[in-house]
Parts: structure tokens; sequence; C-alpha cells
């Protein structure tokens, strides 16, 4: 391909495609529901834990990550080092480097504004469902539309959820089991995710590692899960890719 055809093939990507944005919202609209839901859980949950309506509002409009912030917000509870909480989210939110090198080869052309906000608004489902539709990262007319049409309902259902959990959370009984609830709903997002063998063996081994290690102090058990079930799941994937090469 010459420098002029692939510089053309770049408009076709970025410009807006009505047809594509439509089906991304449509692709992404049966997972709206679990990802309020969940967003609902992490807003109770930070009022419960103590954090002011501004400094759950901040969290949730700036960390946009529930699994991060539910794992930070008893150790803020704990008063536990800044650095302990720092580390914590830093680790439960390692998959989105993962994401980013997935998604670069398809956007690394866009200006860095664009692919910062694309990155701030991402999650693992609309990811996931991303790289279903587009597996190539060959330029596709409407591949960018596509995507916002996954992310920006995606994150306008999240803040939704846990901004009215914010404001509900002072008014909710703490005998409603809102930790059940809030397992149920990360389950319903978590399960469309677990897809092949790799990701299913990570999950089981990370759950597995944060029942052996729930005794830590500061929940470190939770890094040790994070960390251990994603080198599990890396390795199964790097032996699996080495099988398939000698095979073929």
């Amino acid at each position: 391909m010459t420098e002029s055809s692939s510089t053309a093939s770049v408009p076709c990507v970025a410009a807006h495609h009505e047809p594509s944005w439509r089906e991304g919202v449509k692709t992404g609209l049966p997972s709206l529901f679990g990802i309020g839901a969940w967003g609902l859980v992490v807003g109770i949950a930070m009022v419960k834990s103590g954090l002011t309506i501004p400094q759950a509002l901040g969290m949730t409009l700036v960390v946009f990550a529930g699994s991060a912030q539910l794992a930070a917000l008893p150790l803020i509870a704990a008063d536990a080092p800044i650095w302990v909480i720092f580390a914590t989210a830093l680790v439960v939110n390692l998959r989105f480097v993962i994401f980013s090198a997935l998604l670069a080869p398809h956007f690394s052309h866009l200006p860095w504004r664009q692919r910062l906000t694309l990155g701030y608004v991402a999650g693992d489902m609309t990811v996931a469902l991303f790289l279903q539709k587009y597996p190539s990262e060959a330029p596709q007319v409407g591949k960018l539309s596509y995507l916002k049409g996954l992310l920006y309902p995606n994150w306008a259902s999240w803040q939704i959820g846990s901004i009215a959990g914010i404001f509900l959370g002072s008014t909710v009984p703490p005998e409603w089991g809102l930790s059940f609830a809030g397992t149920l709903a990360i389950i319903c997002v978590m399960i469309p995710l677990m897809v092949g063998r790799p990701a299913l063996c990570g999950v089981l081994v990370a759950g597995a590692v944060s029942v052996l290690a729930a005794g830590l102090p500061y929940k470190l058990g939770l890094l040790l899960a994070v960390l251990v079930g994603m080198l599990s799941a890396m390795v199964i994937e790097e032996t699996a890719e080495k099988w398939r090469n000698k095979r073929g």
C-alpha cells in the first residue's frame, strides 16, 4: 500500500457513519441495564463508605472504574497508606493497558485528544464487543462510529446509575444486602467477557487466589489475585499460540 492510499483510507475510519453508530448502540444495548445497576451499587457504596457527595461525584467522574473504586473504598475507610490505595487501583485497572494496546492499531492515526477521550470512556464490555466486530486492524468505513456507539451509551448508563446511587445512598438501609447485589451486577457484566480458555482460566485462578489470600491486610489479596489471574491468562494464551503455530 502506498503512502497516498494509506492516507486516503484514514477518513473512512474517522468520519461519522450513522448506520455503524446505530449498530454499535444496538449491540451494546443489552448490557446497559447491568452497567447501570453496577454503577448504582458502586454509587451507594461510596456514600456508605464515608465519602461526601462531592467526593463521590468526583470519584465516579474521574475514575470511572467500578472494580477499582470498590477496591479502594475499604482502604480509604481503613486509613490505609496512600500508596496502598493507589497501587490497588492501579493493579485492578491494569487490564486497561491491554485494552489500549488492542485498540491502538485501529485508531493510532487519530489526534491524541480524541484517543484520550476514547480511552477514558472505554470499558471491558465495549472493547470486547468492538474487537468481536472488528478483529482486523485494516481501516473500514464506520469503525470509529461503531466504537462510539458502544462507548458513549455505556459511559452514560454507568454515570446515571452511579450518580443516582450517590444521592440515594443515605436513604438506603444497610440490611438491603447491597454487597450481594453488587456481586450479582458485576457477574452479569463479567460473564460475557469470559470468551475463550485463557480468560476463563484467568478468572478461575484469580477467584481461587482471592479466597486463599483473603486474610492479607489492606485487601492485598485482591491485588495478588488480579496479578496471578492476569499472568495465568497470558501464559495460557501464549502457550496455546505456540501450540497452534507448531501444528500449523
